[in-house]
């Protein structure tokens, strides 16, 4: 019987080839969206899934209060660790105090490689469950030891051994190779640690992190701990435990912030990193959940369109059904029959999509920033893929299926069977549901890209052009300053070379502390506190909206202060410039003078106001070099000349660099990828629309041949015909249109919401989206309309 099911249905695809291309080309379209969608959303749930003990890990983070408002970060002070451990240690398994993740120098002799690595406590291998392929995951309690990952042990030591070998770090760490652990996988937070180095040969590299550990400064919040829960305890639990752990050793001044620590778990690093006001507001899970709803909507249309196809087809069906039953056949049988059509087409759909998917990734990992692949061999994967596959075959078949079998044999063989002026309805309702759907997609695509532009083409105070960025990455490029500017300027590579603490697209130090006259001893101060050289000014092109730069021709510019426009908001003075700021308090007290004030630079989140910030004058804490190019020289030739000077005066490190316009478009990225998923989501779905749309304006032209024919004769024009095929469906659409409007705006407009600096949702938007969604259905309807027009009346005719 079943077999008899498959060839019945399967002749009727072989007979009907438009009909089937369109449902299995639809289907098959809309599956693979839907596989695409699940492969990206298994990726971001099973971030980090990669270590062992997932589930017990977190990071500590801490609320501070300032001026009424909770701010949320990882930073904490040094003495953390060891108070956890002494006072609270039952409740962790692992406790492992870490620098700030970052671009360094590994050397064997004149071989250097820039890698991103991390200072870790020598409990973190075991705690991160890292896969050590040759040495012991105990490698960091052997002083001077270091961590590699395979592919940088490869990159040094090609198939040798590296166990034991020497190397150095930035130029002025010697260590030797203890382990060599399995590079961690993309979808992982520590996917770019290549090298791991001892805690301990951190602390006492660096002169300000010994006085941190010697001083017990709780108030410098400088550094990061992660941890690992016991096994018979919980985060909440933990988190009730710890919350005071550094409030308690504050001094009285400090505690107004009302410091509260906390372990926020690995599962939520990744897809709930957003705090508002001591909230976690979410983050990419919004994105999550969204796109699983675009797939399963996707899939949807399709589904809609085999049943418009399969329900406007059913007057040609009526018959075959009247036969069936007057010899016997029942309901469910019938029903049956047509389901095994369905099945039949939902296997072959998935056949194509699977081809689709395989095509598409190369292109949709590009786009999504993932490395992701089919799980040929996951059965998990099959499982779910073919029970999935089933239950679109049972909802794309089901109404077809119910509604073709309850014809009334006695009409249909007499002929008096019609489908009935409401038939038409259910088709008319799945087809503005599909618009609708396509329409909002639209609008949600233009409206992420109009905020992602918004930010973009916001004034960010200097000039971004030609701005190149080193960071200085070994005590070598310190001293050099004259050397590599003077050579440089003369060259003719560059307009002029500046250094500062912090790169040009980041803040790396806030300060507190600071008084001046009028402030209110109540209110809490926190500045970016960027240090630079006489020439940053020149170098980024900063702007002046009272007083002047740092200058050289004045020594009392040492105690000088520049100051940006939000800073003045911030400290609610006028005429600022003269003005004394007073840093710190009693003997270590020290009076700046400002001395100028800039127009807000943007060096942090293009979507948040410009923070208050102070530059001070500074040779000596300085991390960056900045060049400006000139102009009037091609780019490559510059950055040769640049690079020949640099391994003339730094030889022990590689030219690494950054330009700061591309930095700066970092980041948009994430917006940027869900604006091109959005977009490619919606190409889909409108795709997917106007296939049904196609389908259902060729079966109308066919159904209504005759119709067209007698009205050709009574003198009806092309254009008469062309507008009484089509004003049914642009109908359809503008209903669509009034539809998706008003559910577009009010999901964008709470997707805005999440960003201080956001742009407004304009009418155009809407117009154009409308536009395009009737233009869109006129070249599909036309089509066929057009074809219908132009047809010989005769032909159609003849058989009357």
């Amino acid at each position: 019987m079943f077999k008899n099911y498959f060839k019945i249905a399967f002749r009727n695809l072989v007979r009907n080839k438009v009909y089937s291309f369109i449902n299995i080309g639809g289907l098959a379209v809309g599956m693979a969206v839907a596989m695409l969608i699940g492969l990206w959303i298994h990726d971001e749930l099973s971030f980090n899934k990669y270590h062992t003990n997932y589930d017990k890990i977190g990071v500590a983070l801490q609320h501070q209060t300032e001026n009424g408002t909770v701010y949320t970060g990882n930073a904490m002070p040094f003495p953390i660790g060891p108070e956890l451990k002494n006072k609270y240690g039952n409740n962790f398994k692992y406790l492992a105090m870490a620098s700030w993740e970052g671009d360094h120098i590994l050397s064997i002799g004149d071989k250097q490689l820039s890698k991103g690595g991390i200072y870790f406590d020598t409990d973190a291998p075991k705690m991160l469950s890292l896969k050590i392929l040759k040495g012991t995951n105990e490698g960091l309690k052997t002083p001077n030891s270091i961590l590699l990952a395979a592919s940088t042990a490869k990159a040094f030591f090609g198939e040798a051994d590296p166990i034991n070998q020497t190397m150095k770090i930035d130029n002025k760490l010697n260590v030797k190779v203890t382990g060599v652990y399995e590079d961690l996988p993309f979808n992982a937070t520590f996917r770019d640690l290549k090298f791991i180095a001892p805690w301990d040969l951190y602390v006492s590299s660096e002169e300000w992190i010994k006085r941190a550990r010697d001083n017990n400064q709780w108030d410098n919040n400088s550094f990061q701990l992660y941890a690992q829960i016991a096994d018979n305890t919980d985060f909440e639990t933990v988190n009730k435990r710890i919350l005071r752990s550094k409030f308690k050793n504050l001094a009285k001044e400090e505690r107004r912030f009302d410091a509260k620590i906390f372990l926020q778990p690995m599962a939520d690093w990744h897809l709930k990193s957003n705090w508002k006001n001591g909230v976690n507001t979410g983050g990419l899970i919004e994105y999550v959940w969204l796109f699983g709803i675009v797939g399963i909507f996707v899939l949807l249309l399709a589904c809609i369109n085999f049943m418009n196809l399969s329900t406007a087809r059913s007057e040609k069906r009526a018959k075959e059904v009247g036969v069936r039953k007057a010899i016997g056949s029942v309901r469910g049988q019938l029903i049956a029959q047509f389901l095994s059509e369905s099945l039949l087409v939902v296997a072959f759909s998935f056949i194509f999509s699977i081809i689709i998917v395989e095509l598409a990734l190369p292109f949709f990992n590009e786009v999504s920033d993932k490395k992701m692949t089919i799980l040929w061999t996951d059965p998990l994967f099959w499982l779910l893929s073919l029970g999935f596959s089933l239950i679109t075959g049972l909802v794309a078949g089901s109404y077809p299926a119910l509604y073709l079998s309850s014809f009334q044999p006695v009409k249909v063989l007499k002929g008096t069977f019609k489908a009935g002026r409401f038939a038409a309805i259910p088709r008319k309702v799945l087809v503005i549901f599909q618009f609708t759907v396509s329409v909002a997609l639209i609008i949600g695509t233009i409206i992420i890209y109009k905020q992602v532009q918004f930010s973009k083409n916001r004034p960010i105070g200097y000039n971004r052009d030609g701005l190149m960025m080193i960071l200085m990455k070994t005590p070598d490029f310190y001293g050099k300053f004259d050397l590599l500017r003077n050579e440089l300027k003369a060259s003719g590579a560059i307009v002029e070379l500046a250094e500062s603490s912090s790169p040009l697209t980041e803040v790396w130090s806030n300060s507190g502390g600071f008084s001046w006259e009028g402030k209110d001893p109540n209110f809490d101060t926190d500045f970016a506190n960027i240090r630079v050289t006489h020439e940053f000014g020149k170098t980024v092109g900063w702007k002046f909206k009272e007083g002047r730069d740092f200058s050289r021709d004045f020594s009392t510019d040492s105690l000088g202060l520049v100051i940006n426009e939000a800073a003045v908001k911030f400290m609610g003075i006028k005429n600022p410039v003269g003005k004394t700021v007073t840093w710190g308090t009693g003997k270590n007290a020290q009076n700046f003078t400002i001395i100028g004030v800039i127009k807000d630079m943007l060096m942090q989140s293009p979507y948040k106001p410009v923070k208050q910030s102070f530059y001070f004058l500074s040779s000596h804490d300085v991390n960056w070099i900045n060049l400006k190019l000139n102009p009037n020289k091609s780019t490559s030739e510059s950055i040769s000349k640049i690079e020949a000077t640099f391994k003339k005066y730094i030889p022990s490190a590689p030219f690494d660099y950054k330009f700061a316009d591309d930095e700066f478009a970092n980041k948009f990225k994430t917006e940027e990828r869900i604006g091109k998923l959005a977009l490619f989501f919606a190409a889909l779905a409108i795709f997917i629309s106007c296939l049904g749309l196609f389908g259902l304006a060729s079966f109308v032209a066919e159904q209504r041949t005759k119709e067209i024919g007698i009205r050709k004769v009574l003198g009806a024009t092309v254009l008469n015909l062309w507008t009484l095929l089509s004003k049914d469906f642009l109908l359809l659409v503008l209903v669509s249109l009034i539809t998706a409007t008003p559910l577009a705006y009010y999901f964008m407009h709470n997707w805005l919401q999440k960003y201080e600096y956001r742009t407004d949702i304009s009418w155009w938007i809407f117009a154009f989206a409308g536009l395009g969604a009737l233009a869109i259905t006129l070249l599909t309807v036309s089509f066929q309309a057009v074809k219908a027009a132009l047809a010989n009346p005769v032909k159609s005719l003849r058989t009357e």
